[in-house]
Formats: C-alpha cells, sequence, structure tokens
C-alpha cells in the first residue's frame, strides 16, 4: 500500500512539472503572430483614375469563303499546293485516268492534270 501511494505521490509531482512548461504564461498579452500581416479590405489596393482608363475593343474578321465557278478547260495553276485524294471511291469520285488526280479545293473536288494543271472534271459541294 506505501509503494502504492508513494508512486502515485511521485508521478503527481513529474506530471506537474512537466506540464508547467506546455502552459501559457498569464503575464504576456495576446500578441498578433509575426506571420500575418493586418489587412484593411475596405482600402482598395490599386489607386488609379478610373476615368483614364480607356477599354479597347477588338474587333475579329470573319474569313470570307471565297467561290469558285469551275469550268472544264479551265487552268488551275495552284494544283501542287492541294494533296491528291487517294481513296477517290469513298468520296463517290470515278477512278483517274491516266496522268490525271483528283485534288480537293475546300468542299469541292477538281479531275486536273498532272503535267498541265487544266481542269478535266469536278465535283462541286452544295
Amino acid at each position: 500500500m506505501k509503494r502504492i501511494i508513494l508512486s502515485v505521490l511521485a508521478f503527481s509531482m513529474l506530471a506537474a512539472t512537466s506540464l508547467q512548461g506546455l502552459a501559457a504564461p498569464m503575464n504576456m498579452p495576446a500578441q498578433p503572430r509575426g506571420n500575418y500581416a493586418q489587412v484593411d479590405w475596405k482600402k482598395p489596393v490599386h489607386r488609379y483614375d478610373e476615368r483614364r482608363v480607356e477599354k479597347q475593343v477588338i474587333i475579329k474578321k470573319q474569313k470570307v469563303v471565297k467561290r469558285h465557278d469551275w469550268k472544264r478547260g479551265q487552268r488551275y495553276g495552284e494544283w501542287r499546293r492541294h494533296q491528291p485524294v487517294r481513296d477517290y471511291h469513298r468520296y463517290g469520285l470515278k477512278r483517274p485516268g491516266h496522268g490525271q488526280e483528283w485534288i480537293r479545293v475546300g468542299n469541292d473536288y477538281l479531275l486536273v492534270g498532272i503535267a498541265s494543271g487544266i481542269i478535266a472534271g469536278m465535283i462541286v459541294a452544295r
């Protein structure tokens, strides 16, 4: 019984001394922490005269689609700029003859001669 009383007394003395270091001091007033700054939310951050600020209006130009009137025998000089259509059956086009190939210009398909660039046939999209 003596042992129990002595061990409880020793434990309480050790616990009291260790807990005193964790308690806040009573004589120090609460101070703001150094990591935080006081911010006044009512004041504007940037000072500028709103009358001097001008609005910038950006106008985007729409791309104008140029419609061509293709005709047989007409020469198309820029035919080399377009990729030839290899799977012509997929688009419902007939097989091109020797020295001809189908090219796609916009939504239109032109059958042009490889050597001259003369239009031999066309399918115009609507």
